[in-house]
């Protein structure tokens, strides 16, 4: 009797493997070639996107985004051809990914305002901009967030979704940039001579631009001095150091033309009540 239990059990597993082996073994070609095709696709979409000068971010994004839904396509292809009913699957598919919407729905707002920095390229990789009172250099536009690398060597991450919202100031995009530097004279100073002076220290320097045409004006008539501004031109590499070489060189030029940059002054009046 075990005899024979044992020999319908062996011919049941017979007749399934013959009946079922061709759809199995279809289904494992239909997965590796499948497989293989994605990779192929995949790649010479991103070669094509690339060619076309679209933004690397978003080619790296949407090829991996084509590429787990090819698979995907894939897999309930082959589940198909194994037998298994797909409509529930997919309706599975369908609620999952509609309840990870919803619990992402910060994670999807940064989302679709890393797609709209990809595409209006407000700021690139190497740019300078300040947001969110962060000041820094661009080093990577991710999909979720942008990362930001600050003077003092602080990485910073600002999500998406708040800067595609916000207000963002380049200081790279235009090539150039003007100086906004401040220096105080004394009143009784002779205004001219020591615009003259500052002009010559300006004018004289390698990395100021010609135009448009460095200018100093008369800024503030502040309470121990008279501030003038001076506005010079630079490229973006030479900004800093245009700033920092009028300031010092500024300084050095009017002591030697005897004009003095004050030190803030108050009056103090004492009363004496006996008196």
């Amino acid at each position: 009797m075990p005899d024979k239990n044992f020999k319908d059990y062996l011919d049941l597993i017979t007749n399934l493997i013959v009946e079922f082996s061709p759809n199995v073994i279809t289904a494992i070609l239909m997965l590796l070639i499948g497989l293989w095709s994605i990779s192929i696709i995949t790649k010479a979409f991103k070669r094509i996107m690339i060619k076309r000068n679209i933004e690397i971010t978003l080619s790296n994004f949407i090829g991996n985004l084509l590429f787990w839904a090819l698979r995907i396509l894939l897999f309930v292809t082959v589940i198909a051809k194994l037998g298994v009913e797909t409509s529930s699957f997919v309706a599975v598919l369908g609620a999952a990914g509609l309840a990870i919407g919803l619990a992402l729905q910060g994670s999807l707002a940064n989302f679709a305002g890393g797609i709209l920095i990809i595409l209006f390229k407000p700021f690139k990789v190497f740019d300078v901009i300040e947001v969110q009172g962060e000041i820094g250099t661009v080093q990577e536009i991710q999909i979720f967030n942008t990362r930001l690398l600050t003077p003092n060597n602080q990485a910073v991450y600002i999500p998406n979704g708040i800067l595609s919202n916000g207000v963002i100031k380049n200081y790279t995009q235009e090539g150039k940039r003007r100086t906004d530097l401040t220096i105080g004279i004394a009143y009784n100073s002779n205004i001219k001579a020591a615009k003259d002076v500052l002009m010559e220290v300006i004018t004289s320097h390698e990395n100021v631009l010609k135009e448009p045409a460095p200018a100093i004006i008369i800024r503030e008539l502040a309470d121990s001095s008279i501030n003038l501004g001076i506005r010079a031109w630079a490229e973006n590499e030479h900004f800093f150091k245009v700033s920092s070489d009028i300031l010092e060189n500024g300084k050095v030029a009017l002591d030697n033309a005897g004009i003095t940059i004050p030190f803030p002054q108050r009056e103090v009046t004492i009363v004496n009540k006996d008196s």
